[in-house]
C-alpha cells in the first residue's frame, strides 16, 4: 500500500523510512496470528524511538488510515480513536 508521500515533510524523519519499512504492513502472502503480533510489536518498537510520532499518528487519523502501523498505533487501535468499530 502506498500512500501520499510529500517530499520535505515530517515523513522524511521517521524512523520507518528505509529498510525496516516492511514491518508497518502485512506481507501480501498473509501471516500467522503470532507472526503479526511479533511484526506489530517489531513495528511499534521503532515508533516509540520515532522523532515524528506525533505528526505521524495525526496524519494517519487524518486521512482516517485504517491499515497498517502509524505512529504507534494498529488499524484496530485507531478506529477506535475515530469511533469507528474495530
Amino acid at each position: 500500500m502506498v500512500t501520499h508521500y510529500e517530499s520535505g515533510s515530517w515523513q522524511d524523519n521517521a524512523g520507518c523510512r528505509g529498510p525496516k519499512s516492511d514491518q508497518f504492513f502485512p506481507p501480501i502472502k498473509g501471516e500467522r496470528r503470532q507472526e503479526k503480533r511479533d511484526r506489530e510489536v517489531r513495528a511499534k518498537n521503532i515508533c516509540a524511538h520515532c522523532v515524528v510520532l506525533g505528526q505521524c499518528l495525526d496524519y494517519a487519523l487524518s486521512v482516517r488510515e485504517v491499515h497498517g502501523i502509524w505512529g504507534g498505533t494498529s488499524g484496530p487501535e485507531r478506529r477506535i480513536m475515530m469511533g469507528l468499530s474495530a
